[in-house]
């Protein structure tokens, strides 16, 4: 059983890339995901980064500043005080957040156009659960709008 699940896991996660290769419009997978972090949570910085997605700060500040010099995020002042910043996404970015997401939603309902609506429900049901069991043993939630 979790040989079967494991290999299935892992071939949803080479879909994935599959698809971004096959586009090569699309953000790289860091890129999408710190991005959805930042327009779903809102501003955050260097150090909330790192403790969220559990990366050391020499790859957060990596991946951030490619974003910054893409102008899809921006530095603002930290309104908690202190010298720290705090990193926000930009209109550019959101708008290639979005254009990302509509194109991974748009693939994941042409790939599932045959199963049932009920079907689509139980799966991201099952995938919200496992994920939520996840996040609450390692700590780190990540934000849902619902």
């Amino acid at each position: 059983m979790w040989e079967r699940l494991e290999r299935e896991l892992m071939l949803v996660g080479r879909r994935q890339l599959h698809v971004r290769a096959a586009t090569g419009e699309r953000l790289e997978q860091s890129a999408y995901v710190l991005l959805r972090r930042l327009a779903d949570e809102g501003p955050m910085t260097i150090r909330q980064l790192t403790e969220a997605f559990c990366l050391d700060t020499s790859t957060v500040n990596r991946q951030t500043g490619a974003l910054l010099r893409c102008g899809y995020i921006e530095r603002i002042p930290d309104d908690e005080g202190g010298l720290a910043r705090k990193l926000r996404i930009t209109a550019a970015g959101t708008r290639r957040v979005l254009a990302d997401q509509r194109h991974y939603q748009q693939w994941v309902a042409d790939e599932l156009s045959g199963w049932s609506h009920d079907d689509v429900a139980a799966l991201t049901g099952l995938l919200a659960r496992f994920n939520g069991t996840v996040e609450a043993a390692r700590g780190r939630p990540w934000p849902r709008p619902d």
